[in-house]
């Protein structure tokens, strides 16, 4: 069984791209904090002005979590223990 890690953290992503008119391919290492886990990727940086930005990815599983705690997932008890 693989023993995957519950979350993964950096303090520096490397952005690969491969520019659509001349086919080469750049790499950049950028100062931006990482977090992932199983229900999002999360990009952590400054913008243009120094203030905290970021970018978050949901993944499914996330996006069904969020629903159900802003009341948009289904009227039942998934795992059978808060009915009545």
């Amino acid at each position: 069984m693989e023993n995957k890690p519950k979350e993964i953290r950096a303090a520096e992503v490397t952005v690969e791209v491969k520019d659509a008119a001349t086919g080469e391919v750049y790499r950049r290492t950028l100062p931006i904090d990482y977090v992932e886990n199983a229900t999002a990727l999360r990009l952590m940086a400054e913008d243009g002005q120094g203030n905290p930005a970021q970018l978050v990815f949901y993944s499914n599983f996330g996006l069904k979590k969020l629903r159900d705690l802003t009341g948009g997932g289904p009227d039942k008890d998934p795992c059978g223990g808060h009915s009545h």
